[in-house]
Parts: C-alpha cells; sequence; structure tokens
C-alpha cells in the first residue's frame, strides 16, 4: 500500500534559505516582545510623574511594582502551559490584544488599590509573551542559526525598556504619565490585529496534535516553494506527543535534573539583573556620581546587555551553551564584586557595569534560549515559562534584598560581593549541565546536543 511521501519538517527548514515568511514571522514575535519589554518598565518610568500628581510617597508604589512582577510570574506559570496545550499561536494573539486592552485602561485609574490591582492583571498577559515569543521563533529557525534568532527576539525585551525610556521623557512633560500608557496600549493592540491575521502556528505542534495539516502545507510552501506536498503526504517532527501534567512531564524522561538547574540559574540570574536594574543608578548617585553619571551607569548595564546578547547567540550556535555561559557568569561574578570597589576611576567603573551587563542581562536571553533548545515541542512554552516563572521569583527578591543590605548600613564594597554570589552559582550550575543529558530519550533536540559537547 502506498504510505505516501514523507517530508521531514526540520530537516526541510534546516536545508532553506531564512525566507520572507519566517522574517516576517520573527519580525511579529520581535515586536510583540518589544512592547513586552515597554509595558514592564512603564510604571519605573512614570512613577516618580504619579508620586507628584497624586501626592503619594515612593513607598506607596513598592506594592505596585511588586503586583506587576507577580501578575508575570503567575502569567508565565499559566499560560506556558496553555501554550502546550492549544498552541503557541492563541496565546501570544491573546495575550497581546490582553495587555494591550489593559494599559488603555490604566490611566483610568484613580488610587494606588486600583493601579496595583490592573498592573497585576496587566502582568498576567505580559507573562505570557516572553515563553510563546522564543518557542514559536525556535521552531521556525534553522538549526545553524536557532540560538541566534532566539536570542535577537529576545533582546526586543532589552530594546522596549530602552525605547520606553526615551518616549517617556518625550511624553511625559508634553502630556502627562497618562501618555505613556495610552502608547503602550495602542501600539501592540496594533501588533495584536497583525499577528491575529499573519502570525503562524508552530508545525511541530500541529503535526503531533494532528490539527490543520492544511496549514502546515500552506506554511511550507513558504519556505520551500518547489516542495511538493500531496493529500497522503506524512510530515516528521522526530518527536510524540506527550499526554498528562505538562510540569510534570518537565520531571520525567531524565529531565528532572536538567529542569531543576534551569530554575535555579532564571532565580539566580533574575535576582541579580533585577537588582542591578533597580538599585544600580541609586547606589552610584549616593557613592558621589553626578545625577547623569548615575543615569549613565544605568544606561551602561543595558546596552552591555544588548551587545552581550548579540554577540553571544552567535558564539553558542558556533559552538556550546556550556562553553559560552560558564565563562560568562563566572566574568560576571567577578565583575560585579569590582563594581563596589572604592576609589576606582570613572572609566573603570563604566567598563565593569558594561561587562556586567554584557554577562548578566545579556545572558538571560541564551538562558531563555537553553530552555527553548532543550525540551520538546509539545513541553517547550511549559519548559521556557516555569523557568522563567521560577526566575521571577528572584526578580522579585533582588530589589528586596538590595533595600535590606542598604537599610543594614552595608558600605558598597560589601554589598557587591554578595551580589556576586548568585553570579558564581549559575556558573556552578552550568558546569555541573556537563554531566546532563542533552533531552529526554523521547525527544529527538540535536538543538541541545551542545551541552555535552563541552
Amino acid at each position: 500500500m502506498d504510505m505516501g511521501k514523507t517530508i521531514d519538517i526540520p530537516a526541510l527548514i534546516d536545508n532553506n534559505k531564512i525566507g520572507r515568511f519566517q522574517i516576517g514571522m520573527l519580525i511579529l514575535c520581535g515586536l510583540c516582545v518589544i512592547m513586552d519589554g515597554f509595558d514592564v518598565q512603564a510604571m519605573g518610568y512614570v512613577a516618580p510623574a504619579i508620586i507628584q500628581d497624586w501626592h503619594v510617597s515612593k513607598a506607596n508604589l513598592g506594592p505596585v511594582f511588586g503586583a506587576g512582577l507577580l501578575g508575570m510570574l503567575v502569567g508565565s506559570l499559566l499560560f506556558s502551559m496553555t501554550a502546550d496545550k492549544i498552541g503557541r499561536r492563541p496565546v501570544l494573539v491573546g495575550a497581546t490584544l490582553f495587555f494591550a486592552i489593559c494599559m488603555l485602561a490604566t490611566p483610568l485609574t484613580s488610587s494606588i488599590e486600583q493601579l496595583q490591582l490592573i498592573r497585576f492583571i496587566t502582568g498576567l498577559g505580559l507573562g505570557a509573551v516572553m515563553p510563546n515569543a522564543m518557542a514559536l521563533a525556535g521552531e521556525y529557525s534553522p538549526l545553524r542559526k536557532k540560538v541566534t534568532l532566539m536570542m535577537l527576539v529576545s533582546c526586543g525585551f532589552t530594546i522596549g525598556a530602552v525605547i520606553g525610556g526615551l518616549l517617556s521623557a518625550a511624553l511625559i512633560p508634553n502630556f502627562g504619565w497618562q501618555s505613556v500608557f495610552y502608547v503602550g496600549g495602542v501600539i501592540p493592540l496594533i501588533i495584536g490585529i497583525f499577528m491575529f491575521f499573519f502570525l503562524p502556528e508552530s508545525m511541530q505542534f500541529l503535526v503531533l496534535r494532528r490539527k490543520n495539516l492544511d496549514k502546515v502545507a500552506q506554511w511550507l510552501k513558504h519556505i520551500d516553494p518547489t516542495v511538493t506536498i500531496e493529500r497522503n503526504t506524512h510530515y516528521v517532527v522526530h518527536e510524540k506527543a506527550h499526554k498528562g501534567a505538562p510540569v510534570l512531564q518537565l520531571f520525567q524522561d531524565g529531565r528532572a535534573k536538567m529542569t531543576i538547574l534551569l530554575w535555579g540559574i532564571n532565580f539566580m540570574n533574575l535576582l541579580n539583573l533585577y537588582f542591578l536594574s533597580n538599585w544600580l543608578p541609586t547606589i552610584a548617585k549616593e557613592a558621589g556620581l553626578s545625577t547623569t553619571n548615575a543615569v549613565l551607569a544605568g544606561t551602561a548595564l543595558q546596552l552591555g546587555g544588548t551587545i552581550g546578547t548579540l554577540v553571544m547567540g552567535q558564539l553558542i550556535d558556533r559552538s556550546s551553551f556550556r562553553r559560552v555561559l560558564l565563562p560568562c557568569f563566572m566574568v560576571a561574578g567577578i565583575s560585579i564584586a569590582l563594581i563596589g570597589r572604592p576609589d576606582v576611576s570613572l572609566a573603570f567603573l563604566f567598563i565593569t557595569i558594561f561587562v556586567t551587563g554584557f554577562c548578566i542581562v545579556g545572558g538571560q536571553p541564551a538562558v531563555n534560549a537553553l530552555a527553548a533548545s532543550y525540551y520538546p515541542t509539545t513541553l517547550r512554552s511549559t519548559g521556557i515559562g516555569w523557568s522563567l516563572g521560577v526566575g521571577r521569583i528572584g526578580s522579585i527578591i533582588g530589589p528586596v534584598l538590595g533595600g535590606e543590605l542598604i537599610g543594614l548600613n552595608w558600605p558598597n564594597s560589601t554589598i557587591f560581593i554578595a551580589v556576586a554570589i548568585p553570579a558564581v552559582v549559575s556558573a556552578l550550575m552550568v558546569w555541573s549541565m556537563n554531566r546532563t543529558p542533552a533531552a529526554g530519550p523521547t525527544t529527538k533536540l540535536s538543538e541541545a546536543a551542545s551541552l555535552n559537547n563541552g
């Protein structure tokens, strides 16, 4: 009996150039992540104006910041599992439209309690963006460029934060703090509409779920116009569908150790990242730097992170996650400790901060890409989402811990030595991955095989 033609989807993607169809998909995912970064940081940009407008203290906004991060944590955990059940596309489109509407509703609040509630609800949508954008980008990327492209999409978060700062500086004096949320709502609303019409679903996901195979054929023709697809064509993805609770499956088939290590690295790195992002300008100002130089110190951190993302993606594609991330986090431990040294030149301080941003801020997209490369299609969004979700516990603890250490009157040198410890722990966890299998026995996942090449 004629079994029909067989098409190996990963091999077809690997054997073709990255065409307009994939570039369009990557741009949509990147724009979505850029607005994610813009909206996550929006509260920080408008905080001084709200304090002045509502006549509240700085302390009153603490719970508002925490509510947004908590919402993102819950969104990461909940909607990443949903995406592995119903698909990346509906969750990503729905989350984008959802947080866009929430942003537009934010200026209607008139009290701290209302603002706290809307930021938590907005965070639910924001938390669903990164795991699904990363998963979808990876599933349409050839293996030779997979990590680079996933990290470029992830880099949109930092770019969005920078753009948000520039726009906020221009908007708030002329149109008030509410204008930041209007812009932060209208743009993703437009992006979400474009995504609804043009964003494809993961072909691997559809094949494993045996749904909409006509769409798979259509998208394959976009990638390779020469491919011949017949009615009885069979599609191969080298994986099998998983049944049961996705979170429990993260610990099955030999994945338990790697899952725990990914959670630990995310926790440690996001603790460092959010401590530095929140407290570095303030500590620099109190250490004697001018306001301008203190702000530039925070900018140097983000600039280092952006360049780190661009460089590390290509290095990992040519080498391995372990060979890049292990020295990255070791250098981060040293550079963080050096930030707090007294009596250093301004040039040395800025170089040290830049290196720290390169390793810590730039290393986070690499950790996200590692999770996306490690887990199979049916667990990919859950794997990324739960790694980020656990990591966001660190993002909450980091700024709180910084405030406690400053409140105890620790000298800056001691504070930064303490903060260097999580980076060293991250390096040790990356080192321990050398003995961790690259994937469970049910998954091909050659993308993550480089872990064992270290």
